[in-house]
């Protein structure tokens, strides 16, 4: 128990349901007894008038019993209540209660009661007020100095101020620039009305000055004769807060005291009656509501403070002197004196807690038991150490992205997909090529196991199929109840699917507030996109998949399919796709072997990919383990490309449409400005055909228009069909090598990283960076090289390419590097030790770009930084011999050939050096005379170089004069050879 928290005096719950605000609160002796002792009235916005007279008890039930006073249920929703001098010749505190559409004013009297029930209460209305329009709150005040009563100040919606005295209206007025209504209060000080406006100011009007402005009626109704002689209504003084004030309050405890407190969103202001600032408090918090009272200091005011961390704030000034916990976040706040204590603070929230307290520092007996001192088993501290050390090392071990779920979530989500097809179908196309388009019903079922607000429920399906509703939205369930949610899946377009699968998305809340996602997926049927037909004579396409089983009846294998087919065999099994080619499937009689022919290469995808899942559970349920399926013929990667440069020479369409179309956009936009000049010029002047040319333009716009949108269509149609043909790469290479489940993921990640295309990022940029980081990293030949690109920094902007060469080849090396034993893991970057020298590269710009194809089968060459940590040795004469022939027949034009690769050179120049160095061990044991032959042949080696290197400088001198800068590429390309030659013979001679 904390020392700052308010110690409960009396409190009390007000109804079920009911609402309350800032103005529903007000403290006083209400019912004239004289002896001093504060009521408590409170009204709600359900029209709930209560009074209440607390006092200490020792049971709460009772204490709330015995302390109300009085309870009436009013017609309409009171807003605000206040005590006041109401009623003329009459020095007694009268209720005026604020209903939306009505004043009223009442009178509390209680009667002593001559039994054990004790005093009884009456509510009496004295007289009332129908207003005309809706009203916000009141204030009330001894206006134009009157004494003796007090009158009434009522602010509508629509920003008029309504002056009654007692029970008679006054006049009434419009307050200028209004649009919303805020807190109103009067200061009887210098007898005006402060109000904060929609622009954020506190403004002053005095009463006089109401009082001779124009007649608000006059104003409104123009029936009504106008007025002579009113003045236009303009506040006294302006003060900008630059935020929406919550309340106001003159507090009058003190003649000497002047100042006018404003209660902000994010500040607390006291100005002087003249509107001149005197101090501002910046809060840390969100302030609900606040009441100055008198403070002990001179020159001083207190305030109580309530903000929405529940905690009640006491500040002298700017200063915070004490802080206390409430249970709940306060909406009014007051200071009352009851019979037992004096200052006691009363709290109302939003919802009905009423509490009397006190900020007092009663001290908590509670002590702390103490704890028998036993030893320590160091031998149990040190298991549970080694245990919690285990836990560690297996978080840190994984390198998962998303948290791991729950064992158990608030939802389970079940899915069952029909067996057989509806009738009728849903379908929207009701055939294709003359076979009708089925549809299947799913059915989704959401059972909760804990309470959960109301959720969504999201169907997604890969294009072009389609579902009969794709959004649900879920009443809020309790715990154990369930929902089923219903639909149909179908065909809506001309070409086959890439997947057959679905994924259903559950977002809600849970009980504590946490937004939570729930995914689940389910899988649609083959049936539903083919049927059954006659096999055909002649195909295009065969992938032939073998196993280490026995041939299997394919009947039994696809029982929905086999009573329309016509082989009774089970051997042979074709299959029409509904917007696509036929798909035959053989099983080989004497061999293990099966084939998969047709005249598409990507409808063959679903047709394999459910084959292959149909095989691993026919012999999984037989007990079979250590059943294998593999691909042995060749990789189709001449297929393969055919639907990649399909789908970039429509992207390319599509970027050519759209430029065609920003040109003609301008073109028209110029039209257009030209013949509104032509209309608008008063002498008017002849079109010079400009109409012709806008009808051209605008014909060719609508034109292109149409032309990109059948683009995208087929666009769209294209990527889906170049993603079957990506996923049927996938299976085969994992066929083919026999890759894990973790591999294949990887390489399905590589080629396919998008699941649709963007103008912005497209598939051949996505799959060329992924496959490109590949090639360096876990598929590099040369540990060098790999350790060189993971101290890269950056990279190039991805863009559309200029031709799909690049990634072709790419595409060949990744899967021959993977046909040579090369291993696909993301961890094997985490394990390549990067060399001293090249850690020097890893700064912006140190490293160049990786590795690019010069040739068909040939590396990319190292960057030249890399290559001089390379130690080279002296060649041959005959590899000497033939660069020379090489670098004698190249011509100026040939600037775009390529340089041989510097990995190449140096693996040759370490098999001449073993040469050398076995000759050198023969010749140790011959005379000293051969070696000094040998050494004067190594010199004229040397000069006939320098020779040539002299000739080829006189070459470059003519090259530079009169040449382009591709020939300028050329003349740096040899003189690097040449630098490299020079160093050649230094070596040797050293």
């Amino acid at each position: 128990m904390s020392l700052f928290k308010a110690r409960d005096w009396w409190s009390a719950t007000l109804g079920e349901g009911e609402e309350f605000d800032q103005g529903c609160l007000c403290v006083g002796d209400v019912d004239n007894s004289g002896t001093g002792h504060d009521k408590v009235v409170v009204g709600s916005y359900m029209g709930m008038l209560r009074i209440f007279s607390p006092h200490a008890s020792k049971t709460i039930e009772g204490g709330q019993a015995d302390a109300q006073l009085l309870e009436v249920q009013l017609q309409n929703a009171i807003i605000q209540v206040e005590l006041g001098k109401f009623v003329s010749c009459s020095e007694l505190l009268h209720l005026a209660v604020l209903h939306p559409r009505k004043l009223s004013v009442y009178s509390v009297s209680g009667t002593a009661g001559n039994v054990e029930h004790g005093d009884q209460y009456q509510l009496k209305l004295v007289y009332e007020h129908n207003l005309q329009r809706t009203a916000c709150n009141m204030t009330y005040g001894t206006f134009g100095g009157v004494t003796g009563h007090h009158s009434l100040c009522i602010q509508s919606m629509d920003g008029m101020l309504m002056f009654f005295e007692q029970d008679s209206y006054s006049f009434g007025r419009f307050l200028p620039g209004f649009l919303l209504p805020g807190p109103l209060t009067y200061n009887p000080r210098t007898d005006s009305f402060l109000t904060v406006s929609s622009a954020r100011e506190l403004e002053s009007y005095k009463y006089e000055t109401l009082a001779v402005a124009t007649e608000a009626e006059s104003r409104q109704d123009p029936n009504l004769p106008l007025k002579t002689g009113g003045k236009r209504l303009t506040p006294d003084w302006v003060f900008v807060l630059g935020e929406q004030a919550l309340d106001l309050c003159v507090p009058s405890f003190s003649h000497a005291s002047s100042h006018i407190f404003i209660l902000g969103e994010r500040n607390i202001y006291c100005l002087r009656d003249n509107g001149q600032i005197h101090f501002m408090k910046k809060l840390e918090f969100n302030p609900s509501c606040f009441l100055p009272y008198a403070s002990v200091t001179d020159g001083t005011t207190n305030l109580l403070l309530g903000n929405h961390t529940n905690m009640l704030l006491v500040y002298q000034d700017v200063t915070l002197k004490w802080a206390s916990q409430l249970s709940f976040i306060p909406v009014a706040v007051r200071v009352a004196n009851f019979l037992d204590v004096k200052g006691v603070v009363v709290s109302l929230s939003s919802d009905g807690h009423l509490l009397c307290s006190y900020m007092g520092t009663d001290p908590s007996f509670f002590s702390t038991p103490k704890v028998d001192a036993r030893e320590a088993d160091y031998e149990q501290v040190e298991a549970e150490m080694k245990k919690l050390q285990k836990f560690i090392r297996e978080a840190t071990r994984t390198q998962d992205i998303l948290p791991k779920t729950d064992s158990e979530d608030d939802l389970c989500i079940t899915t069952t997909v029909s067996s057989s097809m509806d009738n009728p179908s849903q379908a929207l196309i009701h055939d294709i090529n003359g076979l009708p388009v089925p549809s299947v019903t799913v059915q989704v079922k959401v059972k909760a196991s804990s309470v959960v607000k109301s959720s969504k429920l999201s169907i997604g399906v890969q294009p072009p199929l389609a579902v009969t509703q794709e959004q649900f939205v879920l009443e809020a369930m309790g715990v154990g109840s369930s929902k089923v949610v219903v639909f149909s899946a179908f065909l809506n377009g001309h070409y086959p699917p890439a997947d057959l699968t679905g994924d259903i998305t559950v977002s809600y809340s849970s009980p504590t507030g946490v937004p939570k996602v729930l995914q689940s997926r389910f899988n649609l049927p083959p049936s539903l996109v083919c049927v059954a037909c006659p096999p055909p004579k002649a195909t295009k396409f065969k992938i032939t998949v073998d196993t280490n089983q026995p041939p299997v009846d394919l009947s039994s294998i696809f029982r929905e399919f086999s009573a329309k087919s016509e082989d009774k065999d089970g051997n042979s099994l074709a299959f029409q796709l509904l917007s696509g080619a036929k798909v035959t499937v053989l099983a080989s009689k004497t061999s293990q072997r099966y084939r998969i022919q047709s005249d598409s290469f990507e409808d063959m995808w679903l047709v394999v990919k459910e084959l292959v899942h149909r095989f691993d559970q026919h012999f999984s349920k037989l007990g079979i383990k250590d059943f294998k399926k593999s691909f042995s013929g060749p990789l189709p990667l001449e297929e393969y490309f055919l639907s990649v440069d399909k789908h970039f020479q429509l992207r390319v369409s599509a970027q050519k449409y759209q430029d065609l179309l920003s040109e003609r956009a301008v073109q028209f936009r110029a039209i257009q400005r030209r013949l509104l000049t032509r209309f608008k010029d008063k002498t008017p002047a002849p079109l010079q055909n400009l109409d012709t040319l806008m009808d051209a333009t605008y014909s060719q716009v609508m034109a292109l228009a149409e032309a990109a949108e059948e683009n995208r269509a087929l666009l769209e149609e294209a990527f889906v069909r170049l993603r079957s043909a990506t996923h049927l790469l996938v299976l085969l290479l994992s066929l083919w090598q026999g890759l894990t489940p973790d591999q294949t993921s990887i390489l399905e990640a590589t080629l396919l990283p998008l699941l649709q295309d963007t103008p912005q990022l497209g598939w051949e940029e996505s799959c060329d960076a992924a496959v490109s980081h590949l090639l360096r990293t876990c598929l590099s030949q040369n540990p060098k090289d790999q350790a060189t690109s993971l101290a890269q920094t950056g990279g190039s902007v991805l863009g559309l390419p200029s031709d799909t060469a690049r990634l072709k080849k790419h595409i060949t090396l990744l899967c021959e590097r993977i046909g040579k034993g090369g291993r696909l893991t993301l961890a094997s970057e985490a394990n390549v030790q990067v060399p001293a020298q090249v850690q020097n590269l890893a700064v912006p710009g140190g490293v160049e770009p990786i590795a690019e194809l010069a040739g068909d089968g040939e590396e990319i060459e190292v960057p030249q930084e890399a290559t001089k940590f390379i130690k080279k040795k002296q060649p041959s004469k005959k590899t000497k011999k033939e660069k020379e022939k090489k670098e004698v027949s190249k011509e100026p034009s040939e600037a775009n050939v390529k340089e041989e690769e510097p990995i190449k050179e140096t693996k040759k120049e370490k098999k001449e050096s073993s040469k050398e160095k076995k000759e050198s061990k023969k010749e140790s044991t011959k005379e000293p005379k051969e070696e000094a032959k040998k050494e004067s042949k190594k010199e004229s080696s040397s000069s006939k170089e320098k020779k040539e290197s002299s000739k080829e400088k006189k070459e470059k001198e003519k090259e530079k004069e009169g040449k382009e800068a591709g020939d300028k590429k050329v003349s740096r390309r040899s003189s690097v050879k040449v630098k490299e030659k020079k160093k050649e013979p230094e070596a040797a001679e050293g």
